[in-house]
């Protein structure tokens, strides 16, 4: 039936929001020339910003409708801007969006209206252009199948700042290849543009330097002419050394030092050349300060948003050059690489994929064995991403001796690298086989287990308990685990629910207890321990509720009726009062507790 229901529902939901966009659109075929044109001003104020009433209105045929005024020779210089201002700003949402424009034919129709003597309708053609060519949906192919729109574009440099910026950008983003380098270049592209790096706006002069970048990316043709172009008197490549300058924005030093170093690659300038040993040799410390604030431009940037991680990583060879910047000389750039593949690595996206594909794993691990502890606090913490379960680099990390190596931070002075090596254990040990589980128990040594116990920082102690949750999960690795530090385990317990713990320490505690009741032969171990016994009988009459959730757990588990013993266990509880206090619980205004006790009351009557 709910399947019946959810299409009409779905419908209907449709309808009220699209009939409250529908006003806009019926404006639009108004008979008077007027109100078409107010008509198409309210709607590009009402979509600024709100992708719902761009999704609309596009569902509703704005667009095709849009397109016609802006190509009628009826339609006033007026009513074309403000129509393309508003197929603009639909661009501007989601990639849809740019999708269902490309299939109304937007590109044709905008390059038709650079043909335009007026300025404003030819600017407002190429913002719109601009953010369709920058959309990754849109082919770069349709910049180039009107073999007339490239030196049209070339012409209209010179008309303004705005259709100078839009116009490299546009060029920046569809150059992708050498044959499009090439037609560019055949048409002018370093002439026209190379004055614009002495442009009075900043995005101007940032948008150039981005086509330059693109166009002479392994390509010599284009890198040995640039050497000798002037502007202003001054040699192209002196240019793009002064915008390496450190007043400068990183946007601008980071791309100035890419065209040098595609020049340099082509062996358009030589390395020993006066312009690059004044910047890239002799200040080598300013290039390092170049890397590293670009890694830690992408660590920052990456930190919380997903689409950006994953933007970063497509960007080509950004992988390649961040893994790279591990084994730089320079201490500061290790340590801004690293912090930029631990922010990737929040992805868990990316750990499946990319962190595979470029198997990063293994020269982070050459990273933990020799490094400061600046750069092996992010290294560690890194690899407690690459441990967890579903990451594909689990599996090699552990066959390259990372127990060893994770067991000896445990014992660092620095708390930051013992919580980081007891993190990675505990995730290591999440689900893991019983060989893994015995290898870190044998490698970390109970006596380090039981010191991690009583380590004065309480994320030590909190990880540390959660290792040992992992580690006693499964009936048969928990029975296998008690058999042989059993003793030492329980001791550890009952020091922790005895001390003065915050609550949160003690749950964590309480629910290693009710891993243990749930063994086979190891819930003996609980039941032979009457001080063990009494503390969960004090926890479940505690004031704090997740405490007594946790302490019902090993009841729980201790006196399933399916399984051998249970009698007796039932037995020894309910002359413990242990009945008594479920039968309590079970009125408890906590839905969770009373659910939970009334369960456990079910078995005594089973």
């Amino acid at each position: 039936m709910a399947c019946l229901l959810e299409t009409p529902i779905r419908m209907s939901v449709l309808s009220e929001v699209t009939a409250s966009s529908r006003h806009y659109v019926d404006r639009l075929f108004d008979p008077d020339p007027q109100k078409v044109l107010q008509g198409v001003i309210d709607m590009k104020n009402a979509v600024i910003g709100n992708n719902k009433q761009k999704a609309n209105l596009i569902v509703l045929g704005a667009v095709p409708r849009l397109l016609y005024l802006l190509q009628q020779e009826t339609s006033s210089t007026e009513l074309k801007t403000e129509c393309a201002v508003v197929l603009g700003s639909l661009a501007m949402g989601t990639e849809n969006n740019v999708k269902s424009l490309l299939d109304c034919h937007i590109i044709p129709a905008l390059l038709q209206g650079l043909l335009s003597p007026d300025l404003k309708f030819i600017e407002a053609c190429l913002r719109c252009l601009r953010t369709i060519f920058t959309s990754p949906v849109t082919p770069e192919e349709l910049l180039y199948t009107d073999a007339t729109v490239i030196p049209h574009l070339m012409a209209l440099l010179s008309r303004s700042r705005y259709t100078q910026e839009y116009i490299c950008q546009i060029f920046s983003h569809c150059c992708k290849g050498p044959d499009h380098q090439t037609i560019l270049f055949n048409h002018g592209a370093v002439q026209n543009i190379a004055h614009l790096l002495t442009s009075v706006s900043y995005k101007v002069r940032m948008q150039a330097l981005k086509c330059f970048s693109v166009l002479a990316f392994e390509n010599p043709q284009v890198s040995m002419t640039l050497v000798n172009v002037l502007v202003d008197g001054e040699l192209l490549p002196q240019i793009f050394v002064k915008m390496l300058q450190r007043d400068k924005p990183i946007e601008m030093q980071l791309t100035s030092a890419k065209c040098l170093t595609y020049m340099c690659r082509a062996g358009a300038i030589r390395t020993d050349d006066s312009c690059i040993v004044l910047k890239l040799d002799h200040d080598l410390k300013h290039a390092h300060e170049l890397r590293q604030a670009a890694f830690k431009l992408y660590a920052s940037l990456g930190a919380n948003d997903e689409d950006i991680r994953k933007k970063i990583i497509e960007t080509e060879n950004m992988m390649d050059r961040i893994v790279t910047g591990l084994s730089e000389s320079s201490v500061k750039v290790r340590l801004a690489a690293v912090r930029c593949l631990h922010s990737l690595s929040r992805s868990v996206q990316q750990l499946r994929t990319s962190f595979q594909d470029h198997a990063v794993w293994k020269p982070l691990m050459k990273v933990l064995q020799n490094a400061p502890d600046e750069i092996l606090v992010v290294a560690s913490s890194m690899l407690c991403n690459l441990l967890l379960e579903f990451s594909p680099s689990k599996e090699p990390i552990l066959e390259s001796g990372a127990v060893e190596l994770l067991c000896g931070l445990t014992q660092s002075e620095n708390p930051a690298l013992r919580v980081n090596g007891i993190w990675a254990l505990m995730n290591m040990a999440f689900q893991a086989e019983q060989k893994i589980k015995a290898d870190i128990l044998r490698s970390l040594s109970t006596e380090q287990l039981f010191r991690l116990l009583s380590d004065s920082d309480l994320n030590v102690l909190m990880k540390t308990l959660g290792l040992l949750r992992n580690l006693l999960s499964t009936r048969p690795h928990i029975d296998k685990i008690m058999s042989t530090h059993g003793k030492q385990i329980m001791q550890a317990v009952t020091l922790i629910l005895e001390g003065e713990h915050n609550i949160e320490v003690k749950e964590q505690t309480l629910c290693i207890l009710a891993n243990i009741a749930d063994g086979t032969t190891a819930k003996e171990l609980i039941m032979t321990n009457d001080d063990i016994l009494q503390k969960i009988k004090y926890y479940m009459g505690h004031s704090q509720v997740k405490l007594q959730l946790a302490a019902m757990f090993c009841i729980s588990n201790l006196i399933w009726n399916e399984e051998e013993g249970s009698q007796e266990r039932q037995d020894k509880l309910r002359d413990m009062g242990i009945v008594d206090i479920l039968h309590k619980l079970s009125q408890s205004p906590d839905s969770n507790l009373c659910d939970k006790a009334k369960t456990a009351l079910q078995q005594y009557l089973a």
